[in-house]
């Protein structure tokens, strides 16, 4: 038969209001990163399906050179430097960033098996910093040199 699953309760009515208000596009660390990228001379696509089933969407994508960026919260991705574990309702937060995790993970890997070098980039990070990678990533990318991805952070 199915494999039992653990009942755990769902957040209060509260908590779910504040959930249902989160950015989940257009967050400051987000247009922070794509306004030092265009002041750069890039241009790119924002909110790129780089899968379509499951539906995956890629922050900042460069989909000629199949190049997908995303910038990840620290909350809701697990940051290793900046996450926090709610002890309120501890069990349900703990399962929730986790299916986030393993849900990033699958993505690069999917990514990855169709070509695309993925570059994941915390919110915490500076974002010229950050579009230096994604530059970086440009150039190896139009000089036909495309090595191993590189990445930001250790995230991947």
């Amino acid at each position: 038969m199915g494999m039992a699953t653990s009942y755990v309760e769902p957040p209060s009515p509260e908590t779910s209001l504040r959930m249902a208000n989160v950015r989940q596009q257009g967050t400051e660390p987000e247009v922070a990163l794509r306004r030092e990228l265009f002041r750069s001379g890039l241009r790119y696509r924002v909110n790129f399906a780089v899968i379509k089933k499951p539906r995956r969407v890629a922050d900042v994508a460069f989909p000629r050179l199949k190049i997908a960026v995303f910038v990840d919260g620290c909350f809701w991705h697990g940051c290793p430097i900046h996450a926090t574990w709610p002890k309120r309702n501890a069990e349900f937060w703990r399962q929730k960033i986790e299916a986030n995790r393993l849900r990033d993970a699958d993505t690069n890997a999917r990514l990855r098996a169709t070509g695309w070098t993925v570059l994941r980039i915390w919110e915490h990070e500076a974002p010229i910093e950050a579009s230096k990678s994604v530059i970086e990533l440009i150039t190896v990318a139009r000089s036909g040199l495309r090595g191993a991805p590189a990445t930001s952070s250790p995230k991947n």
